[in-house]
């Protein structure tokens, strides 16, 4: 292949990964028009989110499986198609639900864009420029999420909703038309193996139903509900056969096996928490932001710019400590406590805090990432054999994506229920025995009688502007709590990292290249 096409090769298939990315957070600051475009609750369109995030865990780990069978060129460039046109009917959705549907299929396409990117990326470069391969695809990979946002508030405000998935259209017909022309099979000829169809199925429906008992729960007054009930015993059933089964079998869709590494099975635990923090605090600050603190889409997304920025440097720094042998427990240790700093100062803002005290905080949680993408995958793949690392490297990623699409769930569940105990708290106190409310209460049923309404209509006016302050007061006091609860499951779960703290200093560093 001649420089030039190798350059183009390499462009395409980083701009692949990059807008399958941006993809995971580019709706983030769409949800409040989305939900009033379509007419749906804040629940329901955070499917739009987590529909994406359970596809890619399905999709992950059969990654391996699909490119055996249908070869890697093929597989590919179907996904790329297969992204591109989802993209399209996203944009066209006419109901919630039909979003989330194609949400699905697009987050199943996305996911060879992360990890046959990865491969072709150290496929162009020789073995002595893998570490710039490294960069170059660490970079660009960790660019997508964060200025998803940003991009996601500047073309919601300026333009429509629909257009954050209309951007996919032109990159990706280029993508797939460049991979048309340049991209090969791969040059590793592996076994074909048999697919784990059972494997697929049950994980599919116990990953699916557990999703839907926690998205729906709440809502529809847990097992009160009789599909609640049948959702749950189906979860519980297919994830214990789904272990089992995995378990007992030569070629397994996920090797559970390999968990019996204590480095790879206490990473898992600890990305698992990452991803619950990183998705978590990306969904909720946008929501804050514009719901209660009164901010375009545009500054809810440039909120997270500068924290972009810093994270792009702190990651090209952890790369480097890495390499000159810092412990990954130690840059783990670093990047929990920037995670869970992060939570509390977010716990503790109010009504009146100003934006770049909220941007502040942010490049924490920046840093945190950053300090955490890359020694959390070497952490899990350090105690496996070459044979064993592409298996634990995709269940390691599963875990991510398995821990941000189950912390929405579990926040909203849970900002639901606090919402409840705050309002009726606040409610106590109004009461005539309070000066402070009786004051209020008259200061506005005064306001209203000098525009013009009699005492009994500006009373109810007085009170009702009353139940709208308690309301947001509600809201805003169950979301600090939601960012106080992810904290402590990062506190929760830092002392595991004892465990892990002793590296073999005989054996080389391994930075996995297919991590994302």
């Amino acid at each position: 292949m001649s420089p030039l096409k190798r350059q183009i090769l390499l462009i395409t298939v980083i701009a692949a990964a990059i807008m399958e990315l941006i993809d995971t957070s580019i709706v983030n600051v769409a949800l409040n028009y989305m939900s009033g475009n379509l007419g749906a609750t804040l629940e329901d369109i955070s499917w739009v989110i987590t529909s994406y995030a359970i596809a890619n865990v399905i999709i992950i780990p059969m990654t391996s499986f699909l490119v055996n069978n249908l070869g890697r060129r093929n597989y590919y460039i179907g996904s790329i198609i297969l992204f591109t046109f989802c993209s399209f009917m996203c944009g066209n959705a006419t109901g919630i639900w039909e979003l989330v549907a194609f949400r699905f299929l697009q987050g199943l396409g996305g996911g060879a864009l992360l990890s046959v990117s990865a491969v072709v990326v150290y496929e162009l470069f020789p073995k002595e420029k893998q570490a710039t391969a490294s960069a170059l695809f660490g970079i660009g990979i960790f660019i997508g999420p964060t200025i998803g946002p940003t991009l996601g508030g500047f073309i919601t405000e300026n333009y429509s909703w629909p257009w954050i998935f209309y951007i996919n259209i032109p990159i990706g017909i280029a993508a797939a038309i460049s991979c048309m022309f340049l991209l090969g099979e791969s040059p590793i000829k592996q076994q074909l193996k048999r697919i784990d169809w059972i494997g697929i199925f049950l994980l599919i429906a116990g990953v699916g139903s557990l999703q839907t008992v926690l998205e729906r729960g709440e809502t529809d007054d847990w097992f009160a509900a009789g599909y609640i009930i049948v959702l749950s015993v189906i979860a519980t059933l297919s994830i214990i056969g789904f272990i089992v089964w995995e378990l007992s079998i030569e070629n397994p869709i996920v090797n559970l096996r390999i968990l019996k590494y204590r480095s790879l099975s206490i990473a898992a635990i600890l990305t698992f928490i990452t991803g619950m923090g990183m998705y978590t605090s990306i969904y909720l600050t946008p929501v804050v932001a514009q719901r209660l603190l009164g901010f375009t889409p545009t500054q809810s997304g440039l909120l997270l710019l500068p924290g972009s920025i810093v994270a792009v440097l702190a990651l090209i720094i952890t790369g480097k400590l890495l390499q000159k042998g810092v412990a990954p427990a130690f840059m783990i240790l670093l990047g929990f406590l920037c995670f869970i700093y992060f939570n509390w100062s977010m716990s503790r803002i109010n009504l009146e805090t100003p934006a770049i005290d909220i941007t502040l905080n942010l490049i924490f949680r920046a840093i945190g990432m950053a300090l955490l993408t890359v020694p959390l995958s070497t952490l899990a793949v350090s105690s496996l054999e070459a044979k064993d690392m592409p298996q634990g490297t995709s269940l390691n990623n599963m875990m991510r994506q398995l821990g941000g699409s189950f912390g929405i769930s579990i926040i909203n569940t849970y900002v639901a229920r606090r919402v409840a105990l705050h309002r009726m708290d606040l409610i106590t106190h109004i009461k005539v025995e309070n000066p402070v409310a009786v004051e209020r209460i008259n200061t506005y049923t005064h306001l209203f009688q000098q525009k013009g309404f009699g005492l009994f209509d500006a009373k109810q006016k007085a009170m009702q502007l009353i139940e709208n302050v308690v309301v947001k007061q509600s809201f805003f006091s169950s979301y600090l709590d939601a960012y106080l609860l992810i904290g402590l499951f990062f506190a929760i779960v830092l002392p595991l990292l004892i465990f892990v703290a002793k590296r073999d200093k005989a054996k080389p560093l391994v930075i996995p290249s297919s991590d994302h």
